[in-house]
């Protein structure tokens, strides 16, 4: 494409050269001929396609006759068309290059061996990981070392050595009751606050009652009710897995 231009270049400066020798009358006739010619493509071809080497000449050009006169020629293309193209060669020429946002990936192989690290060694959490990968030259925040091993799934190391929260689940889920609310909303835009109870080892669910104002007692009293209602079997409950909604007062823990 440079040589293009360069080539085009000197063709329309020898041309200009070659004016000059020529009288004004033959120039004059030229110049009407020219402007019919480019009338006759225009009806016949609608979008011609021009090169880049093309778009800069005819540019360059353009930029030596006053806009008036400009406006008043008959082109292939419009002065709108040549300011744009202006306006892109200096986009061009100042816009830096793109980079994508935030930090850079880290390296493949260095995830793959911090992953290595954390399967080989159950009991180094994040933070010796990232000391022994700084003794072997690696460059990273600890924090990348942590991320790391969360989008693996990888536990933290007091976790990764000892029972995983599903196996606990599953040994005591005889043991396990969990307690939460649910809203309903009536016809007449009334919430109304549903309190239940589960018991994981059987997945049965005890409605302990419904109210508008679910308020601290209530809900003390409302587990007074579900411990008369099991009966013996609450002696095997030993967990209780709430959120941490104020309306569980030390009163209904206890």
């Amino acid at each position: 494409m440079p040589l293009r231009f360069a080539y085009l270049a000197a063709l329309r400066l020898f041309g200009w050269l070659a004016l000059l020798a020529r009288s004004d009358r033959a120039k004059d006739a030229e110049i009407l001929i020219l402007p019919h010619q480019v009338a006759v493509l225009q009806r016949q071809v609608k979008t011609p396609r021009l090169s880049w080497a093309d778009r800069a000449i005819l540019a360059a050009l353009a930029r030596l006759l006053p806009s008036a006169q400009l406006r008043q020629l008959r082109l292939i293309i419009s002065p709108r068309t040549l300011l744009r193209w202006h306006a892109r060669l200096v986009r061009r020429r100042w816009t830096h290059p793109r980079r994508a946002p935030g930090r850079p990936r880290t390296a493949q192989a260095i995830r793959a061996l911090v992953l290595e690290m954390a399967r080989d060694n159950p009991g180094w959490g994040y933070r010796r990981i990232h000391g022994e990968l700084t003794g072997l030259g690696c460059t990273l925040a600890p924090s990348t070392v942590w991320q790391i091993l969360k989008d693996a799934g990888i536990d933290p190391a007091p976790r990764r050595s000892g029972q995983a929260w599903r196996a606990f689940l599953e040994a005591q889920a005889k043991t396990i009751l969990a307690v939460d609310f649910f809203h309903v909303d009536t016809a007449f835009l009334r919430r109304l606050y549903v309190l239940f109870f589960i018991e994981h080892g059987t997945r049965r669910v005890h409605l302990a009652g419904i109210t508008a104002h679910p308020a601290g007692e209530w809900v003390t009293q409302q587990a007074r009710n579900l411990l008369m209602t099991l009966e013996d079997h609450a002696d095997s409950v030993k967990f209780l897995l709430r959120d941490r909604d104020t309306k569980f007062t030390a009163a209904r823990r206890a």
